[in-house]
C-alpha cells in the first residue's frame, strides 16, 4: 500500500485534470465511433460533475447557476418529449431546484443549517402554515396524485428559492449579483423575443406565442418583466455600485421597459401602474395602515355601486388588438374582449368549485382537471375549452380558494398582507440609503407580482416562482439582519 501511495501521490496527482480531461476525450471517441445515440447525455457528464461538486462543496452558490439557468429553461412538453395530460418539468432549473432541496436537507441533518431566526420570522411561518395545509388538503384530495406532485414541487421551489436564500443575501452582493444572474438571462429571451417578434411587425397576436419555448404565454413573460423593471431601476441609483454595473443596470431597464410594451401583457401593465402609485405613497411618507383602510374603503365604495360601475365597464367594447392605446382600452372591457370575458369564466367556476367543496377545496393542482363542468354557456367564449388548457383559475387568490378551502385562499391573503406591512416598514426603517433603495426596488418588484396575482397565478412554475420566493426571502433578511431600529407604519 505505501508503493502505491507513493505512486499515486507522485504521478497521479499532478497530473489528475490532464487525466480526466484525457478519459473523457477518450470516453467522446468511443461514443461517436459506437454508441451514438449516447452522444448528448455524455456530453452532460462534465455539466452534472460540476452542479453535484457546487452541490457538495458550496451549496449557496449554486442558486446563482439556477437564476441564471430559470429563465432560458425548457419544459419537456416544448421539447416534445411529453404531452400536455403528463407530467412535465422545467429544465434544467426543476431538477436543480430538486436537487438543492435534497442537499440541504442531508446537510441540515447533520448540522443546523437555518437560522432561528430565519424561521421564526412571521413571513416563515405563514408559509410553513401554507406547506401544512397544501399537505392536509394533498390528503384529502379528489385527485391525490395530482395534489401530490404539485406539493413536490411547490417544495423544492421553497426549499431552493426561499429557505437557502437568507445564507446568501446576509451580504447585500449577492442580493445584486442574484438579481443580475436572472436579470441577464431574461435580457437573452427578450432579445430573442424581440428579434423574432420583429417578423411578425410586432404584431399583438403573435406576442402571446412569440415568447415560447421560454415562456408558456406572453403573461407570464410579462409578469418576470415587471418583477425585475423597479429592481433594476434601484440599481442604478446605487452609488456602491461602479459606474459600469450601473450602466448595465440602465440599459437591462431600458430593454426590459421595451420588451415589457411589446409583449402586450396588460396585467403586466397594470402592475407597473399600481406599484408606480405605492412609490408615490413613499415619497409622500404615507403609512401601510393608511393605505390598507383606503383600500378598505374603495373597496366597499365598489360593492355599494357595483351594478353602476359594471354598467359602464359593458360599454366599453375596445378589443385588445391594433394599436397600443387599443389595448390599454380593453383592460376594462367585460363585454367583448375574450380575455377578459375568459378570466370572468374561470373565476366564476373557481366560485362555483368553492361552494361545493368550501373547507378543504379539491385538492392542490386539482382546478384544471375539475373545473369544466363548473362552465355555464352563458359564460363560455371562443377561447374556452373543457381540457384544463390556457391557464388555471388565472388567480393566486381564487386559484387557492377552489383548490384548498377557504383557509387556502386566507393564507394567500394574510401573506399578501403581512408582506406589504413588512416592506412598508423596512422602507421607512432602514437607516443605510443604500440599502433602504435597494428594499425599494426589491418591495416593488415583489408587488408587481402580488397585483398581477390577481388576475394570473404562475407559482406553479420555476419561472415566477424564483424570483417571488427569492424577494421575499429578501425583505425577510432585511428585516432580521439589516434593520436598526423599529418604526411604527
Amino acid at each position: 500500500m505505501t508503493f502505491l501511495n507513493t505512486i499515486v501521490a507522485k504521478y497521479v496527482k499532478p497530473h489528475i485534470v490532464t487525466l480526466v480531461i484525457l478519459a473523457f476525450i477518450f470516453g467522446e471517441a468511443y461514443i461517436i465511433a459506437y454508441k451514438r445515440p449516447w452522444f448528448y447525455p455524455y456530453n452532460l457528464l462534465p455539466v452534472v460533475c460540476f452542479i453535484i461538486y457546487t452541490a457538495i462543496f458550496n451549496l449557496q452558490k449554486l442558486v446563482f447557476l439556477l437564476a441564471f439557468c430559470t429563465p432560458l429553461a425548457i419544459s419537456l412538453q416544448d421539447m416534445g418529449l411529453t404531452d400536455a395530460q403528463s407530467t412535465d418539468l422545467s429544465l434544467p432549473s426543476e431538477p436543480l431546484m430538486a436537487g438543492i432541496m435534497l442537499m440541504y436537507i442531508v446537510n441540515s441533518l447533520y448540522k443546523p443549517v437555518a437560522d432561528k431566526k430565519f424561521t421564526a420570522h412571521p413571513i416563515s411561518i405563514i408559509i410553513f402554515v401554507q406547506l401544512a395545509w397544501m399537505f392536509f388538503t394533498t390528503c384529502t384530495s379528489t385527485e391525490f396524485i395530482v395534489s401530490l406532485k404539485y406539493f413536490i414541487s411547490r417544495l423544492w421551489f421553497i426549499f431552493s428559492c426561499y429557505i437557502i436564500i437568507p445564507h446568501l443575501f446576509k451580504n447585500k452582493k449577492n442580493i445584486i449579483t442574484f438579481v443580475f444572474c436572472y436579470a441577464v438571462s431574461l435580457a437573452i429571451v427578450v432579445l430573442i423575443t424581440n428579434v423574432r417578434h420583429a417578423a411578425y411587425n410586432f404584431n399583438d397576436k403573435a406576442a402571446d406565442w412569440i415568447v415560447g419555448p421560454f415562456y408558456n404565454d406572453h403573461t407570464a413573460y410579462g409578469a418576470a418583466l415587471a418583477m425585475f423593471i423597479p429592481v433594476l431601476l434601484s440599481f442604478t441609483f446605487l452609488k456602491e455600485l461602479s459606474k459600469f454595473w450601473r450602466a448595465v443596470a440602465l440599459g437591462l431597464f431600458s430593454l426590459f421597459v421595451l420588451g415589457i410594451i411589446l409583449s402586450f401583457a396588460r396585467a403586466g401593465w397594470l402592475s407597473l401602474v399600481i406599484v408606480s402609485g405605492m412609490y408615490l405613497t413613499f415619497l409622500l411618507r404615507i403609512k401601510f395602515k393608511t393605505l390598507l383602510w383606503s383600500v378598505i374603503i374603495f373597496g366597499g365604495l365598489f360593492l355599494m355601486f357595483r351594478s353602476d360601475i359594471l354598467m359602464a365597464l359593458s360599454r366599453n367594447n375596445t378589443d385588445a388588438e391594433g394599436s397600443f392605446e387599443n389595448n390599454i382600452e380593453s383592460v376594462s372591457n367585460i363585454s367583448t374582449d375574450a380575455s377578459n370575458l375568459e378570466r370572468l369564466n374561470r373565476w366564476s367556476c373557481a366560485l362555483r368549485m368553492w361552494e361545493d367543496k368550501p373547507l378543504l377545496g379539491w385538492g392542490p393542482g386539482t382546478y384544471m382537471f375539475k373545473y369544466a363542468p363548473y362552465q355555464l354557456s352563458r359564460e363560455l367564449t371562443i377561447i374556452s375549452t373543457n381540457f384544463g388548457t390556457n391557464g388555471n383559475a388565472h388567480s393566486e387568490y381564487l386559484g387557492p380558494l377552489a383548490e384548498q378551502g377557504v383557509f387556502g385562499m386566507l393564507i394567500v391573503v394574510v401573506l399578501l398582507l403581512y408582506s406589504t406591512s413588512l416592506g412598508y416598514k423596512l422602507v421607512y426603517s432602514l437607516e443605510n440609503k443604500e440599502e433602504r433603495i435597494l428594499c425599494i426596488g426589491i418591495f416593488l418588484g415583489l408587488m408587481t407580482y402580488f397585483v398581477h396575482g390577481f388576475f394570473n397565478n404562475f407559482l406553479d412554475t420555476d419561472k415566477l416562482s424564483l424570483p417571488f420566493w427569492a424577494f421575499l426571502a429578501a425583505l425577510v433578511t432585511m428585516d432580521i439582519y439589516y434593520r436598526k431600529k423599529a418604526t411604527k407604519v
